[in-house]
């Protein structure tokens, strides 16, 4: 399988206080890889690195690379808009903008450029089936986006996200703030998303790694323990630290 990011040798620092310690990743294309670990130990720090959104924070420091396609989206001539259009995030809560659905997702579009309305009618209805929202919604895409349930608007992101065409989605615990049956929902979308893109999870829940993800990285203390298939993570990993974790010992 091709691998669509690469990370060598990443140490990040926030002020003095380093972060994550030689972060060395391979992730495949159309693959579904799930970072697990207790809080503080780096994973929401290194998902937000592969759009560059620690830019934002300041007295950050990284060394090492981050290739995404090819391309270290670290260098000085990189395009950061054509980052954040290649690679989408969604977030822990949900945060659609305080307009109509519609609007919602055609935002992103015309900040993009795109202007025909036809066009842009397609893409929200497309990326509405593609989120699992279009049934609900069709009939009131000119209402606003506040006054869906918690897990509607949070598909309704993962449909803002898809809409500008990524091919790279992370998800920073995206069902954390939702109820059993609209994480079973965002569960099932990601399932079907896989063949498409390629996606990366943040998740402290090990059952939802479990049943989403084809790889599962382990991190502790800003370091990288162990990276696999999955099922070898939860059945026979080949670290005592990361068994410890996932069978409750610890974090």
């Amino acid at each position: 399988m091709e691998n669509i990011i690469e990370t060598k040798c990443i140490n990040f620092f926030y002020d003095q206080f380093q972060a994550l310690k030689d972060i060395n990743v391979n992730i495949e294309k159309n693959n579904v890889t799930a970072l697990i670990g207790p809080s503080g130990c780096g994973k929401s720090t290194f998902i937000r690195l592969l759009n560059r959104m620690n830019d934002l924070i300041p007295k950050t420091r990284l060394e090492g690379e981050v290739i995404i396609g090819g391309n270290n989206i670290y260098d000085k001539n990189f395009n950061i808009d054509e980052l954040r259009k290649n690679v989408g995030m969604v977030f822990q809560r949900p945060n659609p903008f305080p307009k109509t659905i519609f609007e919602n997702i055609a935002y992103g579009l015309k900040v993009n450029g795109i202007k025909n309305r036809t066009l842009i009618t397609e893409i929200v209805e497309k990326t509405l089936i593609q989120s699992a929202l279009w049934t609900e919604v069709k009939d009131k895409l000119h209402s606003s986006a506040l006054a869906l349930s918690g897990g509607q608007q949070q598909r309704l992101c993962i449909a803002r996200a898809l809409a500008v065409s990524p091919q790279i989605l992370l998800m920073d615990e995206p069902a954390s703030a939702l109820d059993p049956i609209s994480t079973s929902k965002i569960e099932e979308l990601i399932f079907q998303l896989k063949k498409h893109y390629t996606i990366v999870i943040v998740t402290h829940n090990m059952q939802q790694a479990a049943r989403v993800s084809d790889y599962t990285a382990y991190f502790y203390m800003g370091q990288l323990i162990e990276m696999d298939l999955t099922k070898k993570i939860f059945t026979s990993p080949s670290e005592v630290s990361t068994q410890n974790y996932i069978t409750g010992r610890f974090g």
